[in-house]
């Protein structure tokens, strides 16, 4: 089974930047597409970023200019640069894995990490 562990989650004031991390084990995430997500209270959650397994990202609009996915096959680690904040970006963001290829006996196709708190606030 894949783990995702999330770090670097905290308080930041509006116009700051944060710099997330979701580090993988149980499997190489070269052939997963991977992604951000979160979930603000009372509000369902939604996607933030992703990124295919040959790099290719996509965003939400409400991030676009702002934020930066990245992914490092050679360590299993992807990222979320989250620059100039705002008010609204607090939620709990949440790392996302899909297989792309067959899965294998026992395992998943989608798997979630616990999440991190983000908060943005003066």
């Amino acid at each position: 089974q894949v783990q995702l562990k999330e770090s670097g989650g905290g308080l930041e004031q509006p116009g700051g930047s944060l710099r997330l991390s979701c580090a993988a084990t149980g499997d190489s995430l070269k052939v997963y597409r991977v992604g951000w997500y979160r979930q603000a209270p009372g509000k369902e959650r939604e996607l933030v970023a992703q990124m295919s397994p040959d790099s290719v990202s996509d965003y939400a609009d409400f991030v676009k200019g702002r934020f930066t996915i990245a992914r490092y096959d050679y360590s299993n680690i992807v990222t979320l640069q989250m620059n100039n904040l705002k008010s609204e970006d607090t939620a709990v963001y949440y790392c996302h894995a899909e297989r792309v290829l067959a899965v294998p006996v026992g395992m998943q196709r989608f798997y979630w990490g616990q999440g991190t708190q983000v908060t943005v606030s003066s």
